[in-house]
């Protein structure tokens, strides 16, 4: 299996959204919610993962709602280090001396940690709120 990554493209939203549907545990964002910035995994030219970057007027950049195909079975854990490494270049490229991720998942956790994250393993809580 071939992977590669490339920076996402607003029209891969319509793969991306019919993923999170697959996934019953998890409620996609909104379109406003999502930044422009991104990566996506490809195995023989098919998308399999997606991830948004969060760019800050600070040194930071957020690499957040990393999100798979749920039929894509192979690989999976070379993807997913392949994303997170790949954001982590364009997040370098871009000028930016920190990534912060927010994640619940475990295996998401234990890739982060066995590519060099410091993971804070004490419980968190994402707060939001919409303002009108």
């Amino acid at each position: 299996m071939e992977l590669n990554i490339r920076k996402l493209k607003q029209s891969d939203l319509t793969f991306i959204k019919e993923w999170w549907k697959a996934w019953p545990e998890w409620t996609a964002p909104a379109n406003d919610f999502l930044p422009d910035t991104g990566v996506v995994v490809e195995s023989n030219n098919k998308p399999v993962f997606a991830g948004f970057i969060y760019l800050t007027n600070a040194k930071v950049a957020l690499l957040e709602w990393i999100i798979s195909d749920p039929e894509y079975k192979d690989n999976r854990k070379e993807a997913l280090e392949l994303l997170i490494t790949g954001a982590e270049d364009i997040i370098k490229e871009l000028g930016y001396k920190y990534s912060f991720s927010i994640c619940r998942h475990k295996s998401l956790v234990e890739t982060h940690r066995k590519l060099g994250w410091v993971v804070d393993d004490k419980p968190s809580h994402e707060l939001v709120k919409i303002l009108k």
